[in-house]
């Protein structure tokens, strides 16, 4: 959003008669933004006067954001204008096909469509890097421009050199602005691949190290045979992993489930599901889950005919060959060897959960069959979130809930059953692979990186990044971590020479374009709803209007780019968007599943639920016949001990069994002198990551701004709704404040995804938590540590 605007938006509150006009959709100016669509209003007017008025007209489609969810958008269309949006309206009678229901965010889809600050032209930066200066081009120069710029870079660094960004925005379909880009680099000569992501990063390297997968997970109808759920810092009713999920939660707790919920914070689905809130301090998990197996084996409720025939390393009877006895889980939590035995007292003065209470929900847990703990991501997105992960699966295997209908093995928690072909392909030269979260690192010093480093597919590299191409994302700036380190990085033209943006919007990560793109929404293509990697169902994306202005898809802007350099034919192999998305149709049909709709019957009904004769649990194979079906670990079984990461020596940080190691700039560290609150990120439920920041009814519904407990508030004098600075040695920003018991004391939160918005000073105005966040990683993964930060806050 251009920053008058912005400004006007921080200081200036949405009416509600506004609200409810705009809702109510009640002329053609504000369904269309107001004055910024002008052009696009005199069309309509001109088309108007060429025929009669047409009737309204309901078209089904499915949102393409990076949203764990998917649900049924219904655009109702009129004179070319989509007037309203609806969602699926069925009831939950049928849990086999549960409504594909849009939340808040989703209902507010017309609004983004017609924001009056859409990008509406390509342009060309004239300012500094970073200063939102640009100008209009044609498409034409824009094309002619990346062109030059991909075929000069790689032919003066080389094509490890050129890097597509991390993140998807409003592109994760099955031909999004990474994928098109990415076949584009691999046609001539190739670019720096990356590995991991933001959102599991540590879980998706730990979990393997204890099952050999990270598919840990069952399907969500697998808890309606659950009696005890623990929701381990997970918060579906906001940060939404598949759009069922809720649906299966509620009647789980129908059918009689008691559901607890472990989390610094009481979450709306605290709110909205649990029986208990157990709050805690963020990175101390491990301690509790240390307290938890303490228990349940003092008091022997621990399942051990489970762990002596599945798991390898619970006790000194079965470690690896060569490796002494005392270093067992048992031993651990026991205290054998390093004389501190793993109380409940132990636990309480580090995570601050009472020992009366660790020791009733580890007996729950151990007695109460069976049962399911199932762990969101945000507590792995610490120092040491690796051991969060092996740490759940860990008490998974204490009580002997892997495989079994109503348990769940914890850890990453993927599953998947329900599978489409995805037609868009490219092979790409180049095989050396860094760990998304080191980009930045691998602009300055990519040439010095090694294994040490995360590097895969090489020794070494043979340049630092030099191109940048950022597609429908803002991680250039706002959603990675120390955004001051990484802004003065990327305001150096020395370091990279060239970068391309495709958004919708200007965005803080748009304004260190090159040239930016504007990009479409999902209204304005064709393309396929699969959920991440949780659900049984797909949902079809129909194209409902043609591109406003001069709004392009990347994948037909890429191949321009692709015919200018020569490979056009290799780049497109003669297919339109549309044929992309009949092919993948027809394909799964045909390769994976002959009941899958023909495409006339999938864009009719909109939204195909895959059928199943009973759930999906994870592992039951393994437990159920493992003579015939072992775990894919080197010893074919549930590795609580890790020979392979006690081969790496480094038993501090990367231990062979998952245990509490205390954080840097967590609770414990001496630096809480200095700033002695920890702040946490979470997923706020008006917003999907950092879209939709600049959409007023989103801010109406919930206001960007700090939780603070009461009693941290008092102790600086600082009262509901005051504005205050939140700072460390990274940086500062300033946010009105919530103060609320929802949050534990000496902890902070700060809804991440706010778009980074300083004045004059540097000083951020709009609460953008990547101000203060660090980009160390973590030590395994190399993962983003975004939930480990400790702040002192002042009120203004």
């Amino acid at each position: 959003m251009p920053e008058n605007g912005f400004k006007n938006f921080l200081t200036n509150k949405m009416q509600r008669r506004t609200f409810l006009k705009w809702s109510g959709a009640i002329s053609i100016p504000v369904i269309a933004g107001g004055i910024g669509t002008k052009m696009l209003i005199d069309r309509q007017e001109d088309k108007k006067k060429a025929k009669a008025e047409s009737p309204e007209k309901m078209i089904s489609t499915c949102s393409i954001n990076n949203c764990g969810g998917r649900c049924v958008i219904k655009a109702h269309v009129k004179d070319g204008l989509v007037v309203r949006v609806s969602t699926d309206t069925r009831e939950s009678g049928d849990i086999s096909r549960p409504p594909l229901r849009a939340c808040i965010r989703g209902r507010n889809y017309r609004s983004l469509l017609y924001h009056p600050d859409r990008l509406k032209y390509p342009m060309k930066r004239v300012g500094k890097r970073g200063e939102g200066k640009f100008k209009r081009i044609p498409w034409d120069e824009a094309i002619d421009i990346i062109a030059s710029e991909v075929k000069r870079i790689g032919d003066t660094y080389g094509p490890e050199s050129r890097y597509v960004n991390y993140a998807s925005g409003q592109s994760w379909g099955i031909h999004g602005g990474k994928a098109a880009v990415r076949k584009l680099l691999s046609l001539t000569g190739g670019f720096l691949n990356y590995h991991n992501d933001y959102s599991s990063g540590a879980g998706n390297v730990a979990t393997p190290y204890t099952y050999g997968t990270n598919n840990s997970g069952s399907s969500f109808d697998s808890l309606l045979h659950s009696k005890y759920i623990i929701l381990w810092g997970q918060n579906p009713s906001e940060m939404i992993f598949s759009t069922p999920y809720r649906e299966y939660l509620m009647q789980a707790k129908k059918n009689g489930a008691k559901i607890t919920v472990i989390d610094p914070r009481y979450t709306d689905t605290a709110i909205a599901f649990a029986d208990e809130w157990i709050p805690i301090l963020p990175t101390t998990d491990n301690a509790l889950m240390d307290a938890m197996g303490y228990v349940m084996i003092t008091e022997k409720l621990h399942d051990q005919a489970f762990l002596d025939k599945y798991c390898v390393g619970f006790d000194g009877d079965h470690m690896p060959e060569g490796i002494p006895k005392e270093e067992s889980l048992k031993s651990y939590l026991l205290g054998e060897k390093d004389g501190t035995p793993k109380t409940p007292e132990w636990a309480e003065k580090i995570c601050r959960v009472s020992a009366e209470k660790i020791r009733e929900i580890a007996r729950a847990y151990a007695t109460i069959k069976p049962a399911a703990l199932i762990q969101g991501w945000g507590p792995q997105r610490h120092a040491y979130g690796e051991q969060v992960m092996r740490g759940g699966a860990q008490l998974a295997c204490l009580t002997g809930n892997v495989g079994k209908l109503g348990g769940w093995a914890a850890g990453t928690g993927y599953w998947s059953r329900s599978n489409i072909v995805f037609p868009f392909s490219y092979d790409n030269p180049v095989k050396a692979s860094i760990p998304c979260f080191l980009w930045t690192k691998a602009v300055e010093k990519g040439s010095e990186m090694s294994g040490a480093d995360g590097l895969q597919g090489a020794d070494k590299l043979n340049s630092n990044i030099k191109l940048i191409f950022n597609m429908a994302g803002n991680m250039l700036i706002n959603q990675h971590s120390d955004i001051n380190k990484t802004r003065q990085l990327l305001e150096d033209e020395r370091k990279v020479e060239f970068i391309v943006v495709s958004d919708l919007f200007m965005t803080s990560s748009a304004k260190y374009a090159d040239i930016l793109l504007p990009g479409t929404t999902f209204f304005e293509r064709y393309d396929i709803g699969v959920p991440w990697c949780f659900g049984d169902y797909v949902v079809f994306g129909e194209k409902v209007i043609d591109p406003l202005y001069e709004c392009r898809n990347e994948y037909d802007v890429f191949s321009e780019v692709a015919a200018k350099l020569g490979v056009k034919e290799k780049y497109t192999e003669g297919r339109t968007i549309l044929d992309l998305v009949k092919e993948s149709v027809n394909r799964t049909k045909k390769e994976l599943n002959p009941n899958f709709p023909t495409f006339d019957e999938f864009s009719k009904i909109g939204a195909y639920h895959f059928k199943y004769d009973e759930p999906l649990v994870g592992f039951k194979e393994q437990i159920d016949h493992p003579e015939k079906h072992s775990f894919e670990t080197p010893s074919g079984k549930i590795e609580l001990f890790s020979k392979q990461l006690w081969d790496m020596k480094q038993p501090n940080e990367i231990p062979a069994i998952a245990k509490y190691i205390p954080a840097w700039e967590g609770p414990s560290d001496p630096l809480t002198e200095k700033y002695p609150l920890q702040l946490i990120g979470w997923h706020y439920k008006r917003r999907c990551h950092s879209t939709y920041d600049n959409q007023p009814w989103l801010e109406e519904a919930a206001k960007q701004e700090m939780w603070i407990n009461p009693t941290d508030a008092k102790q600086r004098g600082i009262e509901n709704g005051d504005r205050v600075q939140v700072l460390n040695d990274r940086g500062s920003l300033v946010i009105d404040v919530k103060v609320t018991p929802r949050i534990t004391p000496g902890v902070v939160g700060i809804p991440q995804g706010a778009w980074y918005t300083p004045d004059k000073d540097g000083l951020d105005q709009r609460g953008s938590l990547n101000v203060l966040t660090s980009q160390r990683p973590t030590p395994l993964a190399k993962a983003n540590p975004q939930q480990t930060n400790l702040v002192e806050v002042k009120k203004m």
